[in-house]
């Protein structure tokens, strides 16, 4: 064995049909059942091949690796370090501070995360020299608020920030260039290489700038489906638009975005996480930020409720900063001036922790069955 790792001869080139099941990756089921979306080596490399362009890997990176390999984010940051001649180093941490350690201890370029993490690593305290080490990070699995991103920025000034949206059916759909991170705080960029992002009306056609549509993925990062699940499949991957550039099958995602005049995208909400309350849809998204915005409240997750007067009540399950009764009240005020009468919460639930699923997200499946048994 250590005499092949040793020769010089470079390995043949691959015979492997690129379109061949390579992998089944289970989507994190945070606000509904998991499923098995099945990937080819064609989507894992492929995938792989964008993120090292768009993130400017580089042999001299070192990829901290915190998020899970059965997640597909945690999965790609693996593949896309190795595609580009970086050093990946695997970090099963306990705390923020097994991060800080980490970083220091192995010099960290570059580290992913999901907003729970960055909520955890914000209110960790972070040498100086330590977070100057940074120079990269990126972020999906769940949007970054305004407010989130100008701690970022500011907490580690010398660390290019990505914004990044994806979806385990397609990997990945958008990025936000760094450059364009502090004036467009609430974006979640444009298309990744490799791939075709649409924003489509009911009727099917092209949504206008600033016209909410849902988002629609085409091109070669498109999964095979669901493992042995041909109604989920169907409901899910469809064919593209006519008016698409790739066509072929899509993954039409059910997550509402707007697209504005440059066409940067800005994340609305999900189709099976919106609020139906007094015959509003209602995005949690927006009161979640909106709550957010104060600084005094560390989490929240907006969830609809039963209710007989309204179809759905709003509740809010957050982690306050400092005293709860005092967080609220200040909450209840700005929100009073700041959102209109059918998007006010109908009451809120303080947690000192919220729970997360194994990719490291919040848990809204599990909130929401707390909230309704």
């Amino acid at each position: 064995m250590e005499e092949s790792l040793a020769s010089a001869d470079a390995m043949p080139p691959s015979d492997a049909d690129p379109d061949r099941l390579a992998a089944i990756l289970y989507t994190s089921g945070s606000t509904g059942q998991p499923k098995g979306v099945m990937l080819s080596h064609a989507n894992l490399w492929l995938g792989a091949i964008s993120v090292a362009h768009y993130l400017h890997i580089a042999p001299h990176d070192r990829v901290l690796g915190v998020l899970p390999l059965s997640f597909d984010y945690g999965q790609n940051q693996l593949l896309s370090t190795w595609a580009g001649g970086a050093r990946a180093v695997p970090l099963d941490y306990l705390t923020a501070r097994d991060v800080i350690k980490a970083v220091e201890r192995h010099d960290i370029t570059t580290l992913a995360g999901v907003p729970p993490l960055w909520v955890q690593i914000l209110e960790a305290e972070w040498p100086d020299d330590v977070a100057a080490r940074l120079r990269r990070l990126t972020n999906s699995g769940g949007a970054l608020t305004p407010a989130m991103v100008r701690s970022l920025r500011t907490r580690f000034p010398s660390a290019d920030l990505y914004p990044m949206y994806g979806l385990t059916e397609a990997f990945r759909s958008t990025y936000l260039p760094p450059d364009l991170v502090d004036t467009h705080p609430d974006s979640i960029g444009r298309a990744i290489p490799f791939a075709e992002v649409m924003v489509v009306r009911p009727d099917g056609g092209r949504a206008a700038a600033g016209e909410a549509g849902e988002l629609v993925h085409a091109g070669p990062l498109v999964a095979k489906g669901y493992w042995r699940d041909a109604e989920r499949t169907a409901a899910r991957f469809r064919n593209a638009p006519p008016w698409s550039d790739t066509g072929g099958m899509a993954v039409w995602s059910g997550d509402t975005v707007v697209a504005d005049g440059d066409g940067l995208l800005r994340f609305v909400g999900r189709e099976d996480e919106m609020i139906k309350s007094a015959g509003n849809r209602i995005s949690p998204t927006e009161i979640e930020e909106a709550i957010l915005r104060g600084g005094d409240v560390a989490e929240a997750v907006a969830i609809g409720v039963p209710d007989d007067r309204l179809g759905q009540a709003i509740i809010v399950v957050a982690r306050a900063v400092g005293d709860p009764a005092a967080v609220e009240q200040r909450v209840t005020a700005r929100l009073r001036a700041e959102l209109p009468n059918f998007m006010q919460p109908a009451q809120f639930e303080w947690r000192t922790t919220l729970p997360r699923n194994a990719n490291g997200k919040l848990d809204r499946a599990a909130i929401k069955r707390k909230l309704t048994q």
